[in-house]
């Protein structure tokens, strides 16, 4: 990966190449700029939190991003994607098949879609009731896996919001134990958007302090706007799509 970065930042062998191939690499070169902008910019939020930078991984968000768009980032090395739609991650794992993907529904997930996410997601962020929690368990009993999920909390007054009150979070921790297909990793949460994302800052903190009163690892916080304030409260995943990608379609 370095020598292509390097390769490509000299603007090397371009006149060898026909104008398809030149429109690539030069899409993947602005690529590798975004990309390499949001792990600085993650790893100086890591740093001043007194961090290490490895302990937080991107999830790049591909929510309306095309196959092939998907796969000039991962020719930039990311490896972790996280798609909002059940439907349209079908089509572009179908697509993508043979590549060292890892799969995350960072989306709301409706019970008639639960068969079809545990079969495609390697990691599901916003598990919400103990009744999605039973059908995620019982067709990864019938694949013979243990799906890996996140509790996704709701920690604002927002209706449009998804995800249960901090005061359940025990309850569904406690009927997970008697799931031996489902493993609970961590907490996800979405606050209300804020042109100052310093106000995001409680609801995140807020997030650390019930992963750590229960013992979990993983926090899924933060979004292009403001995912440097999640890192320096505890973030361990960071959900990014438009500072990677661009603006998405209306």
């Amino acid at each position: 990966m370095l020598a292509l970065v390097s390769a490509i930042r000299r603007g090397a062998c371009l006149i060898e190449f026909s104008w398809c191939r030149y429109y690539y690499i030069t899409n993947l070169t602005e690529l590798i700029d975004r990309i390499s902008t949001v792990y600085k910019r993650m790893s100086h939020a890591a740093m001043r939190a007194g961090r290490n930078p490895e302990d937080v991984r991107l999830v790049a968000v591909t929510k309306f991003v095309d196959a092939s768009r998907i796969k000039e980032a991962f020719d930039a090395g990311l490896r972790v994607f996280g798609e909002s739609r059940v439907q349209e991650a079908q089509e572009k794992v179908a697509e993508l098949q043979g590549l060292n993907i890892q799969w995350h529904m960072v989306g709301h997930l409706q019970k008639n879609k639960a068969k079809a996410a545990v079969g495609i997601f390697d990691l599901i962020h916003s598990l919400d009731s103990v009744e999605l929690m039973e059908l995620v368990n019982k067709y990864a009993d019938k694949l013979g896996k243990v799906q890996k999920g996140l509790i996704q909390v709701k920690l604002s007054e927002e209706e449009s919001k998804f995800g249960i009150s901090e005061n359940e979070v025990e309850e569904l921790l406690e009927a997970a134990k008697g799931m031996k297909n489902l493993k609970i990793e961590g907490l996800m949460t979405i606050p209300p958007f804020f042109d100052d994302p310093e106000l995001a800052r409680p609801y995140y903190r807020r997030l650390k302090e019930l992963g750590d009163r229960f013992g979990l690892p993983e926090l899924s916080m933060g979004m292009t706007n403001d995912f440097e304030i999640a890192i320096e409260e505890g973030a361990t995943m960071v959900r990014v799509g438009t500072a990677i990608f661009g603006e998405r379609p209306e």
